[in-house]
């Protein structure tokens, strides 16, 4: 049986924010404290490309803090594309992590689909 799953992303995981990186081809995140426009952050530190700051991640919340001037000093869609690896990695190793194998289609729209065969050898 099919079952359709919606998920609101709530950024809590190291493991998961490297792979998003990893998979984005972007520079591995670091831990530490990073100047946004007007105040810092500390948290998981992610670089997008054309970014004038840093998008940070607050894993005890789950939130993210970043500045990009309502698209002016980053394009959104970045942190879109980011939200999404991070979303099926976070998925992905969850999914392993409790012996089940998962498979993955690009679809036309940008979207992704996610199978987990539940019990399958990953």
């Amino acid at each position: 049986m099919s079952h359709i799953v919606t998920i609101e992303t709530q950024v809590r995981d190291p493991g998961a924010i490297r792979a998003a990186c990893s998979r984005l081809q972007l520079a591995s995140p670091t831990f530490g404290e990073a100047k946004l426009f007007s105040e810092s952050k500390t948290g998981w530190i992610v670089h997008l490309p054309k970014w004038r700051y840093p998008v940070v991640a607050d894993v005890n919340t789950g939130t993210l803090a970043y500045d990009n001037y309502e698209g002016r000093w980053g394009d959104p869609a970045r942190l879109g594309q980011f939200l999404q690896a991070y979303a099926i990695e976070r998925a992905t190793l969850e999914a392993r992590r409790n012996g089940n194998s998962v498979s993955e289609q690009q679809l036309t729209d940008g979207s992704v689909k996610l199978t987990i065969d539940v019990g399958g050898a990953a």
